[in-house]
């Protein structure tokens, strides 16, 4: 494997970790909320995530590299703290809440590397195209969660 390709893998793997952390996420949150246009939206966004992961994965593969399969400890951890958090008041508030969160997270992670000047053309570009759809779910959720708190 090349030098940059190698650094493409690196990169890649990164963003699908915490694709899949997304996904796991946007499932759970469907579980878990009690409103059917949170439950829909919720699902459709976990199977877009998923579509994400193998498209991610297959660029993985295309350079090759071994694609990650599994999300990282700490979403695990962030899983549990929004089962606890539903349990406790307004499920639907308090999940919209913790995906914004996980959107900022995921947001984060794509503009990092997309910062990155090492990434071979063919990589950005796939990175490019595919943090426009990240981010305009992220901007989804944050207008979910701002028209929620001034509902209050």
């Amino acid at each position: 494997m090349a030098a940059t390709a190698g650094h493409d893998v690196t990169q890649l793997n990164s963003l699908i970790e915490v694709t899949l952390d997304s996904a796991d996420g946007y499932g759970e949150a469907s579980k878990g909320a009690r409103n059917a246009r949170f439950t829909e939206l919720f699902a459709r966004r976990a199977a877009e995530r998923q579509r994400l992961v193998r498209r991610l994965q297959q660029e993985v593969r295309s350079r090759g590299g071994t694609p990650e399969e599994d999300g990282t400890i700490l979403a695990a951890a962030h899983r549990m703290f929004l089962n606890l958090k539903t349990m406790m008041g307004d499920a639907d508030k308090a999940i919209v809440e913790e995906v914004e969160r996980g959107e900022d997270h995921i947001k984060a992670a794509f503009e990092k590397v997309l910062a990155d000047q090492e990434l071979s053309p063919p990589t950005r570009t796939l990175v490019s195209e595919s943090y426009g759809a990240v981010k305009a779910d992220h901007d989804q959720m944050r207008d979910i969660k701002h028209d929620m708190e001034a509902a209050r």
